[in-house]
């Protein structure tokens, strides 16, 4: 397997805890979503993923797939140890629920490209696109931190789906500077993932395209 992404792509970050929880080998491709304008933009990327994003998982037998929770639950139904959804529907939903407050709620609105949209076609200022920033993530993680009762993770004793999640858009707020201390909840999840080798090995300091 091949994984396209960047070091501090929040998508991309989710796969690659996936990955290593799952135990499975992979090679990287760095995508730069910066220099240059970008070169997710460079024709030889689009011709791997049209959308021009990161992740994209390019399989042994030749298909790419992208998107990240879509890449996750593939590899969940493929190499199924350890689980990332609960047998139980009901708790299957409620993992996926908190996903996609962050996956689809958060991190869409603070991604890079609506952010360089904010700066270079709309003309905001710095201070305009952090208050952005700090608005999206605030307003979810209000949700988050209402729904959980880490234990020690976001949805109990086992890591889930929820938790690739949750560890990268924590790892960014804390780099845009969001202030978390009405977060504990979050906090302790967040610090409990962590722990693991399989999250270590995947943080953005980590992977060889760090800066």
């Amino acid at each position: 397997m091949k994984l396209y992404g960047y070091f501090r792509s929040s998508a991309a970050y989710r796969v690659r805890i996936a990955l290593n929880l799952k135990g499975i080998a992979y090679d990287t491709a760095p995508i730069h979503l910066v220099k240059d304008g970008g070169h997710n933009r460079k024709p030889e990327f689009r011709a791997v993923n049209p959308q021009m994003r990161v992740p994209a998982l390019a399989l042994s037998g030749g298909d790419v797939l992208i998107q990240s929770l879509a890449i996750i639950e593939y590899l969940d139904e493929v190499y199924p140890e350890p689980p990332l959804l609960p047998a139980d529907a009901i708790e299957r939903a409620k993992v996926r629920a908190l996903s996609q407050i962050i996956a689809c709620d958060i991190h869409p609105l603070d991604n890079v490209a609506p952010l360089r949209y904010l700066k270079n076609t709309l003309k905001h200022d710095q201070t305009e696109i952090d208050a952005w920033y700090h608005h999206w993530v605030i307003e979810g993680f209000d949700a988050l931190e209402a729904m959980i009762e880490p234990a020690p993770y976001l949805c109990g004793a086992k890591v889930t789906l929820a938790d690739l999640c949750l560890v990268p858009q924590v790892f960014n707020a804390r780099r845009l500077k969001v202030p978390l201390e009405c977060y504990p909840k979050i906090v302790a999840a967040d610090a409990a993932c962590l722990k693991l080798p399989a999250f270590d090995k995947a943080r953005p300091e980590n992977q060889p395209d760090a800066e």
